[in-house]
């Protein structure tokens, strides 16, 4: 292969091993737009079917403070004035340093759109699948969900250290934990909070019981502005754990393949196509494969098979003569004994390596016998 068809090949290689690259921060990026503009929705100023604004409402009437706050740094300023409830989104503007320093500062936590980043960091446990369209029963011990009876449930998490309420086959609608003093809790709010759902079944029961608990609520609803102190989460916190060692294997992999399939020490063969090899040195190579696979008897055939179509094409005896009829000829042309000339050009087995030569020999002998010399041309 040539190096110019090496660089092809390599440039081939890098380019399919840019494209997964690409490929994936495109869908990592779309993910987090995707992400960005649904929290949008879910505010409590929204009164549209996604929004919170019903609920906010509610609770205001309840004698309930409610702030809502933009930024990281009126949370944390409105989070220092007494004991409160902090409603908690896994907001991509947030990092992972701020989604738990908000949760350590606040008496409540409510995660109200959780997803895998947040049930992992303050949970200790994962996303498991989706619930059902019919109303779930709490199914557990805690106050606020017996209060509130049958919900909606959206997302279902599992956590070894939390309670569960609301099952769903091996999962829970709901996870509560008590943390010290301080509690945390994490339901999908879009099927609960919102102001589509909120008057189904036990929902507003179950929300009014969540975000009731003090007399102050803090809801965060995170915005890009200068000076918010919302840096936002990097890509590698948003995307799950296993994403950036799937695109280094598939790097490490195109990039294994590449060398695989690319690597070359060199042209194959020097000489331009195409290559003539001497008979001489076919036949010599024939020989030491024969000798060294021990094919002695092969070896015999094919020295006894060539030396009959001479001596046939020599005497004129048809193609189709069997090999007694051709070792007659022979013996007829020469005055060998008729038995001698069938030995020799028979299928006899060759015992050692020494009668094999002294075959070739033989049949040598014969052939120069049978075969007229061709006479040499006069110099001019």
């Amino acid at each position: 292969m040539s190096v110019r068809s090496r660089l092809a090949r390599a440039r081939t290689w890098a380019v399919i091993g840019a494209v997964i690259v690409v490929v994936g921060i495109i869908g990592a990026v779309i993910s987090a737009n995707m992400r960005f503009n649904a929290y949008d929705r879910f505010d409590p100023d929204d009164p549209g079917p996604d929004g919170m604004r019903a609920l906010a409402r509610i609770l205001s009437d309840q004698g309930i403070d409610v702030i809502v706050t933009r930024d990281v740094a009126s949370a944390e300023a409105a989070l220092g004035a007494g004991e409160n409830t902090l409603v908690l989104p896994d907001s991509p503007l947030l990092s992972d340093a701020q989604l738990t320093a908000l949760a350590q500062h606040a008496d409540s936590v409510v995660v109200s759109d959780p997803r895998a980043r947040s049930i992992r960091l303050l949970f200790d446990g994962r996303i498991q699948g989706y619930g059902t369209a019919a109303p779930v029963a709490p199914d557990c011990d805690l106050p606020v969900a017996q209060r509130a009876g049958d919900v909606s449930v959206g997302a279902t998490f599992t956590a070894p250290d939390a309670v569960g309420c609301y099952p769903i086959d091996d999962a829970f609608g709901l996870l509560w934990q008590q943390r010290g003093d301080a509690t945390r809790a994490a339901v999908d709010g879009s099927v609960v909070f919102t102001n589509e759902h909120l008057a189904s079944d036990g929902n507003a029961a179950l929300a009014l019981g969540l975000l009731g608990g003090h007399d102050r609520l803090v809801w965060l609803v995170p915005a890009l502005a200068a000076g918010s102190g919302t840096t936002g989460a990097t890509l590698g916190e948003l995307t799950p754990p296993w994403v950036t060692p799937a695109i280094v294997l598939l790097g490490a992999t195109a990039l294994a393949a590449a060398i695989w399939r690319g690597r070359r020490f060199g042209p194959l063969v020097r000489e331009r196509l195409p290559v003539t090899v001497r008979a001489g040195e076919t036949t010599r190579g024939l020989g030491r494969l024969y000798a060294r696979a021990g094919a002695r008897d092969h070896a015999a055939a094919l020295l006894r098979e060539r030396a009959r179509e001479r001596a046939a094409t020599a005497l004129s005896v048809p193609r189709s003569a069997d090999i007694t009829a051709v070792a007659d000829a022979v013996a007829a042309a020469t005055g060998m004994p008729p038995a001698r000339s069938r030995a020799l050009l028979g299928d006899e087995p060759v015992p050692d390596d020494r009668a094999l030569a002294r075959l070739a020999a033989d049949l040598r002998a014969l052939e120069a016998r049978v075969t007229p010399s061709r006479p040499r041309k006069e110099s001019q």
